[in-house]
C-alpha cells in the first residue's frame, strides 16, 4: 500500500479551493448573460432563431455548472472526511475516501471542459449572428 499522511488531502485544500472559485466566477458570468439575454429578448422582437439557441445553450450550460459545483463540493467533503479519518489512525478508509475525492474531482474537472465547449459555441453563435450583418 502507499504510504500516505494526513497531509496528503491536505494538499488539495488549495487546489479545490481555487477550483470553486472559478466554478463560481462561471456562475456569475452565466447569471449575467442570462440577464443581458432577457432584457434583450424584452426590447429586440426581430431575431428570436440566435436568442433561443443561446437560451438553449444557457439552460445546457447552468445545468453543468450546477453538476460541476456539485462534484467538486463532494470531492471537498470526501477530501475533509480522508482527513478525519487519517485523525483517527484509520487509514484503510482514508485512502479509500481520498480515492473518492479523487474520483469526483475528476468528474468536476470533466464536466468543466464540456462547459468550455459549449460556451465557445456560444460565442460561435454571436459571431455568426454578426457575420449576416
Amino acid at each position: 500500500m502507499l504510504e500516505m499522511s494526513i497531509n496528503t488531502p491536505a494538499l488539495l485544500f488549495p487546489a479545490i479551493t481555487l477550483l470553486m472559485l472559478a466554478y463560481t466566477n462561471r456562475f456569475l458570468a452565466l447569471a449575467t448573460l442570462i440577464r443581458n439575454l432577457h432584457a434583450k429578448y424584452k426590447t429586440i422582437h426581430e431575431d428570436h432563431e440566435v436568442i433561443k439557441a443561446q437560451i438553449r445553450n444557457l439552460k445546457r450550460r447552468l445545468v453543468l455548472v450546477k453538476h460541476m459545483q456539485g462534484a467538486g463540493i463532494t470531492s471537498f467533503f470526501f477530501c475533509v472526511l480522508s482527513m478525519l479519518f487519517f485523525y483517527l489512525q484509520n487509514e484503510v478508509w482514508a485512502v479509500g475516501i481520498f480515492g473518492l475525492s479523487l474520483v469526483f474531482l475528476l468528474l468536476s474537472l470533466a464536466l468543466s471542459l464540456n462547459e468550455i465547449y459549449i460556451s465557445t459555441k456560444a460565442l460561435e453563435i454571436e459571431l455568426k449572428d454578426m457575420e449576416g450583418v
